[in-house]
């Protein structure tokens, strides 16, 4: 991480994350003002050396840079449309969680009121800002974000994804896919192995090294995406829908749930059926990429 520590900033909002957020830029030495709705929440921040903003206006004032972190994109619009002094010449960093329609339709809110405006994803819990592990993405105009890219290092690994200022939410979604698809599959190998008296801290190693081995594909198997060609190099999608079939008997048979290998079978199955059964994995990005079945 690279801080620039003489840059004052603003906090607006102190939940478990915003309080983190303070914490970590009073940590590497910027001057930090805090503003939260429940004034008393930023009480050890102020102990800690931050002071406590009497206004929303106040704290926009404060900050070179000024970072949001709400409940949600119409808390923000509230509680900055409720400042006196407004939003003209501030550079306003949003990392409320939100859908990527809504970043766009923030910044455009923001820029009509004289703003600089950047949004951004937290890919971490709050014990984790400060420290290289914490990602937090960020997306909007170019300028903006290398202006203060050395203060926002205070946080984390920051990273810049583009002009669209709806990527930043995109990339958090599919994390988030990413997370609780690992997890899903993680629980559905653990409730096979238990009933064979296999306990989960045993199974955790075989499947993490599994879920390494998986994800040393994604390259190749991403160039076959984006060349929108799928020869079958490892196995054939035909191949795997079979190995779909013992999952969902083995499940059915020991009496674990197989809603999830059904699922995964059925968009297989659907894929075959349209003629793409001697292709590889990465071709159900077609099934993906259509809307979603009401059956």
């Amino acid at each position: 991480m690279n801080s620039k520590s003489d840059t004052p900033v603003a906090v607006i909002g102190l939940g478990l994350m915003g309080r983190a957020l303070a914490a970590a830029f009073l940590k590497a030495g910027h001057p930090t003002t805090v503003w939260n709705r429940t004034a008393a929440k930023a009480d050890q921040l102020v102990a800690e050396g931050a002071r406590l903003a009497p206004t929303v206006g106040e704290a926009l004032k404060a900050g070179s840079v000024v970072i949001v972190c709400v409940t949600d994109y119409q808390a923000m619009y509230e509680l900055l449309g409720e400042s006196e002094g407004g939003l003209d010449g501030v550079m306003l960093i949003n990392l409320t969680s939100g859908d990527s329609a809504q970043a766009r339709e923030a910044a455009r809110w923001a820029e009509r009121r004289g703003a600089r405006y950047l949004d951004g994803a937290v890919m971490a819990i709050p014990s984790a800002i400060g420290t290289a592990e914490a990602v937090i993405l960020h997306s909007g105009p170019e300028s903006y974000f290398e202006g203060h890219e050395s203060t926002l290092g205070a946080l984390g690994t920051v990273t810049y994804l583009g002009a669209d200022p709806g990527l930043a939410s995109l990339y958090d979604v599919a994390g988030l896919a990413m997370m609780w698809s690992v997890l899903n599959a993680w629980l559905q190998g653990t409730a096979l192995l238990r009933t064979a008296g296999v306990d989960a801290v045993t199974y955790a190693p075989f499947a993490r090294q599994i879920a390494a081995a998986v994800a040393e594909w994604l390259p190749g198997y991403a160039e076959q995406i984006d060349a929108g060609a799928f020869p079958a190099e490892v196995s054939a999608l035909e191949t795997d829908a079979r190995a779909m079939a013992h999952l969902i008997e083995e499940s059915e048979a020991v009496g674990v749930n197989a809603e999830l290998p059904k699922l995964m079978k059925a968009m297989a199955d659907r894929a075959i059926a349209a003629g793409h059964g001697g292709e590889q994995y990465p071709v159900l990005i077609g099934e993906f990429s259509k809307p979603g079945r009401d059956d």
